[in-house]
């Protein structure tokens, strides 16, 4: 794995961090690393969540646009896919992603946290999409899922202004889930993230990709898609023990093997 990335494993959870100082520009290098890391994360029987993370200062402001500038029609052609589909590992992790969002979120930065299944932000930060100002449009996944996770109208403003949001702002707009001081963004990514370290492990990756895969199709193939998880979960062991523990102690007390 590049340097530029790294997985960082313990106590059930692992951080995809992104260490190219001073604004973790994700040029190819670090695409393919977060592609690398991504399935690493998902191969790992060790790892119940995981948290995306840049550092204190920034999470990543955007793709190497020096790289970008010189690279013919053909170049970003053959480039294109691999672009969106290194993000797109991140976003098929089967296990709950947090991001951790410190100062600016932009471009390439923003659609990577949006492959997360969630987002902390800290007090300063600063999310969007400018490609428009560059004369593109986003090329990760932004024109998709942002228009998903905050509605089209609000997309369409982002991202054909070009325009940054703050923190509350973003939070205003469902862009984040919560926001709290800078100092305190790892912990709080850390913290939301550990709550699932120890479920029933089956279930959960069934719920994330039900509700994932639903939301690109329509409601009965959705539904379908829920009825085929939902029966195949009788299969997992933890359904029994989760099944057992209620009729025996009540809810909530079930200690799981994630089998």
């Amino acid at each position: 794995m590049s340097e530029l990335v790294r997985l960082e494993v313990g106590d059930g959870g692992a951080t995809i961090r992104l260490d190219r100082p001073p604004m973790n520009a994700l040029n190819v290098e670090v695409q393919e690393a977060i592609r690398a890391a991504a399935q690493e994360a998902t191969d790992r029987d060790d790892v119940s969540a995981v948290v995306v993370y840049g550092g204190e200062k920034v999470f990543a402001a955007g793709a190497d646009v020096k790289e970008m500038a010189t690279m013919p029609y053909t170049g970003m052609v053959d480039r294109g896919a691999a672009l969106q589909s290194s993000f797109t590992a991140v976003a098929r992790i089967p296990k709950p992603v947090v991001a951790a969002i410190t100062g600016y979120a932009l471009g390439g930065g923003c659609e990577l946290a949006l492959c997360a299944d969630f987002r902390v932000a800290g007090e300063s930060a600063r999310l969007g999409q400018p490609e428009i100002l560059l004369g593109v449009i986003p090329g990760a996944g932004g024109t998709q899922r942002l228009p998903r996770l905050i509605g089209a109208p609000r997309a369409k403003e982002l991202i054909l202004t070009g325009r940054m949001v703050g923190a509350e702002e973003a939070l205003r707009i469902g862009l984040v889930d919560q926001v709290v001081a800078d100092d305190q963004v790892y912990e709080a990514a850390s913290a939301l993230a550990a709550r699932f370290v120890g479920g029933p492990s089956y279930a959960i990756r069934a719920a994330k990709e039900a509700i994932d895969r639903g939301l690109e199709t329509d409601l009965d193939s959705g539904l379908e898609i829920e009825r085929l998880h939902f029966a195949g979960l009788f299969a997992t062991r933890d359904r029994e023990t989760g099944m057992t523990s209620f009729v025996d102690n009540g809810p909530g007390k079930a200690v799981f093997e994630g089998r």
